[in-house]
């Protein structure tokens, strides 16, 4: 696949643009981690030291998945903007005639969605074990600091993160209507965090084995997403669909 990047970037700071202007989007992106923060603290420090181990283990999860909501759906509802967003603003036939290849087109708009949601992301995690670390109960935050807890965030946020994009920008080339894809793109984020949540919980008995090979069919999935979408953006569909 041939890509210029000469083209990707300006495209991806044309899309940041664009969402800054969305007021919608700065809500969302401003409100969703303060909440995603402190109902995870809220958890923690509500635990008892002397709570049974398969408790403590549940809440620590808990607080976990509240956290990998916000690299699974902030860029899936971000993601569903990228096409369609271009159509209701009357902008998408002008952006199609121009030289820049589609999957350029698609990949300047992922970026612009990646990189802030990965900011936002492990910006969250490190003020949540910042705080577990210097005010939890030192019994907490062992369970906490644990390996397979650590794992979950840090290893498989870029990999839900790319999960969402992709899908929400392929759901976003095919919907006719924002509202409609972007709860669509938020219903297709949900998968991985199920798998991810049951890890936290302990259902799945989580280890570093287990996370590697997750994390790598999970990466096989992204890739094989990526050409699919990439394949199947249609510059004269898109154009004709509008004319209509």
């Amino acid at each position: 696949m041939n890509l210029h990047w000469r083209r990707v970037r300006p495209m991806a700071r044309k899309e940041l643009r664009d969402l800054r202007r969305n007021r919608f989007i700065l809500l969302t992106m401003s409100l969703a981690p303060v909440i995603f923060v402190v109902m995870p603290m809220v958890q923690i420090f509500a635990i008892h030291a002397d709570a049974p181990s398969t408790s403590l283990s549940a809440r620590v999860g808990l607080s976990l998945v509240y956290m990998l909501i916000i690299p699974a759906v902030i860029p899936s509802t971000l993601a569903a903007y990228a096409i369609v967003g271009e159509r209701e603003q009357g902008t998408l036939e002008s952006l199609l005639t121009t030289p820049i290849r589609g999957v350029e087109i698609q990949l300047g708009k992922a970026l612009a969605v990646l990189a802030p949601t990965l900011v936002i992301a492990y910006s969250v995690f490190g003020i949540f074990f910042a705080a577990v670390g210097l005010f939890a109960d030192p019994i907490i935050a062992s369970a906490v600091f644990e390996a397979s807890h650590l794992l979950v965030p840090l290893l498989f946020t870029p990999l839900l993160a790319s999960w969402s994009v992709w899908a929400g920008i392929a759901i976003s080339t095919r919907a006719s209507d924002v509202r409609v894809a972007q709860q669509l793109a938020t219903f297709a984020s949900f998968p991985p965090p199920i798998l991810a949540g049951l890890m936290s919980f302990g259902v799945v008995t989580a280890s570093v084995g287990l996370a590697l090979v997750l994390a790598a069919a999970l990466l096989a999935i992204d890739i094989l997403g990526w050409r699919v979408v990439a394949a199947g953006f249609d510059r004269e569909r898109l154009i004709v669909g509008r004319k209509q």
